[in-house]
């Protein structure tokens, strides 16, 4: 009996051992998650007349996601996005691929955000230049970075092959031409609910 009492100790013993050990386990997870919880969305977005504007707020309503806005430090105006004159401003910058318009840097703690929603309206099937100031301004790396466009006539792909083709390094997900699309194509889009 003496045996079987010492037996019966030394189980229980290892049993409680177990289970600390995995408790130990399950309280990192529990802190990996909780973690994992902080990480948030951005969208950050550049809008010349509005209209990448309200397809961003609108990203932002059906996720709960933050927004940013790429902000020019010298407005457009209308002369300066007229794309038949080949003076104008656009039509200037989008022809010299080494142009990157100043914009307004007042972005801060980017390294809470896992996930980056980058939106910009399709200028000469391309992102306008300032949205590759704002992705050479900021440490996209070891984020998930996602295109979306607004446009008039063009697709998003275009511009996705020139994006991934510029910033190889970075990990991009599939972006999306919001030009009527339905909410709940957003929300599967982002994986929201």
């Amino acid at each position: 009996m003496k045996h079987f009492i010492t037996l019966l100790a030394a189980v229980f013993a290892a049993m409680t051992f177990t289970m600390c050990a995995s408790g130990g386990k399950n309280a990192d997870t529990g802190q990996q998650k909780e973690n994992k919880k902080e990480m948030k969305t951005l969208i950050a977005y550049f809008s010349a007349t509005g209209t990448t504007r309200k397809q961003a707020e609108r990203m932002a309503r059906l996720s709960g996601a933050d927004l940013f806005e790429i902000k020019p430090e010298t407005p457009y105006t209308d002369a300066d996005l007229d794309w038949r004159d080949s003076t104008s401003r656009s039509s200037v910058e989008m022809h010299d691929p080494k142009s990157r318009p100043a914009f307004v840097k007042s972005l801060e703690n980017l390294d809470k955000y896992d996930t980056v929603y980058i939106g910009y309206p399709v200028w000469w099937y391309v992102a306008p230049h300032i949205v590759n100031n704002f992705i050479e301004s900021y440490d996209l790396k070891g984020k998930r970075v996602i295109p979306f466009a607004t446009s008039g006539g063009s697709t998003v792909e275009e511009t996705e092959e020139q994006l991934k083709k510029d910033y190889p390094d970075l990990n991009w997900g599939p972006g999306l031409l919001l030009n009527s699309v339905s909410d709940d194509k957003i929300r599967q889009w982002m994986g929201v609910k």
